[in-house]
């Protein structure tokens, strides 16, 4: 009698631990389910702190010699006027002139009014990005000596530039604002579904975009960084 009472027991207290076992398992089940996924921003506007100043000059004509010497009057020219405001002879570099020779051109006709196009180009590269922007202002001094600067022609690395060296630096802080963003959506989250924010389960690295703030001021950088982080949810 006492043996089967002993197994009966022992056989509840059996089902009373496996239905415990159970629903703790459903639960840790549902909370596995229970997630959400959000993305944080952060952004900000700075101004660029290197600039690179492509200054473009042509001659046309004949007689290719001449050509090369007219080009290195206004080389010297322009060189005289950059020293002369305050840029740094070390921030001033001159490629060598490239040579267009008309008659050689597969598409070019008999009636051109000469024979050779020489494009020369001396860039400043300066972290002084104000002080240069001021200069670039005033190049029209140029055209009193003489020297008038043109277009770029589209070739895009003779444009004038304006880059941002020091995001390396701003990553670490814009990538802690943008999980704390992200955190804060999570938690609000939480708090209208009645639940509590968990752990982390996954992030990201975020992607980070530097841009033009617009088209008229290509200085002012806008570095912009989103980050998705998805969070358990528990009761």
């Amino acid at each position: 009698m006492k043996e089967r009472i002993l197994s009966s027991a022992i056989v509840a207290l059996g089902i009373v631990l496996l239905g415990i076992f159970l629903k703790a398992g459903m639960d840790n089940f549902t909370e596995k389910d229970r997630k959400v996924t959000v993305k944080g921003l952060a952004e900000k506007e700075v101004k660029a702190d290197k600039v690179t100043w492509p200054i473009i000059t042509k001659e046309i004509g004949d007689d290719l010699p001449e050509l090369y010497d007219r080009i290195a009057a206004k080389q010297k020219t322009i060189r005289q006027f950059l020293l002369s405001n305050g840029i740094q002879p070390g921030e001033i570099s001159a490629g060598a002139p490239k040579v267009i020779d008309m008659n050689a051109e597969q598409y070019s006709g008999n009636d051109k009014p000469y024979r050779y196009n020489v494009t020369a180009v001396m860039t400043v590269t300066s972290t002084h990005v104000d002080h240069v922007r001021q200069i670039i202002a005033r190049q029209g001094e140029l055209l009193k000596q003489g020297v008038a600067v043109v277009a770029s022609d589209y070739d895009a690395s003779n444009c004038l530039s304006y880059q941002l060296t020091s995001f390396k630096k701003m990553k670490p802080k814009m990538m802690t604002e943008a999980i704390e963003n992200a955190e804060q959506t999570a938690q609000q989250f939480a708090q209208n579904s009645h639940s509590k924010l968990n752990k982390i389960v996954s992030a990201d690295q975020g992607q980070f975009s530097i841009d033009d703030r617009d088209a008229n001021t290509p200085y002012i950088k806008r570095v912009r960084v989103v980050t998705t982080v998805t969070y358990s949810l528990k009761d």
